[in-house]
């Protein structure tokens, strides 16, 4: 798997939208590079991006484990542990977009999104909405968020802890 280039808008600290091409000079001559920034820059956000488009999922929002279980005043809100929750403060949309080569040497770009009821700043947020497409046909690849899940697995070659462990390295 390669990535090829991040997008996205509405992500934690990055306002607007934003886009970061792996493939255009100067990033396409270099081997390696760093990110740096100031703290609270969006460095990690733009990771979180990769995650999210890829596999819904951030490593720095885990999951509840038992979503059942009403929080007390010691605990952490449930929303805490909601990925939908890295939409900016007063955004009402967001998403996370990468190009990736899979491993099958085909392009496909992965795409997360999510919004707020009514386009108001204060609407309920709305179901995450995934999808995997092959850039080459423009086709849609899965239907339904856990089957596209899925297809984006076997793409990547690697599920979300094995990609966070060796891609990502949090």
């Amino acid at each position: 798997m390669k990535i090829l280039a991040i997008r996205g808008a509405n992500l934690a600290s990055l306002a607007g939208e934003f886009q970061i091409d792996f493939t255009t000079p100067p990033l396409a001559d270099t081997g390696i590079f760093a990110i740096t920034g100031k703290t609270g820059s969006g460095k990690s956000t733009l990771l979180d991006a990769i995650s999210l488009a890829l596999y819904n999922k951030i490593a720095r929002i885990p999951k509840r484990e038992n979503t059942r279980q009403k929080p007390n005043e010691d605990s952490i809100s449930p929303q805490a542990h909601d990925v939908r929750t890295i939409l900016r403060t007063g955004a009402v949309q967001a998403f996370a977009e990468v190009d990736f080569i899979g491993t099958d040497k085909k392009k496909y770009r992965a795409k997360w999104q999510v919004r707020r009821a009514r386009r108001k700043a204060r609407g309920k947020l709305q179901n995450v909405e995934l999808s995997l497409m092959d850039i080459a046909t423009q086709k849609q690849i899965g239907g339904k968020t856990t089957e596209t899940l899925e297809k984006i697995k076997k793409c990547v070659g690697l599920d979300f802890e094995q990609f966070n462990r060796t891609v990502l390295l949090s």
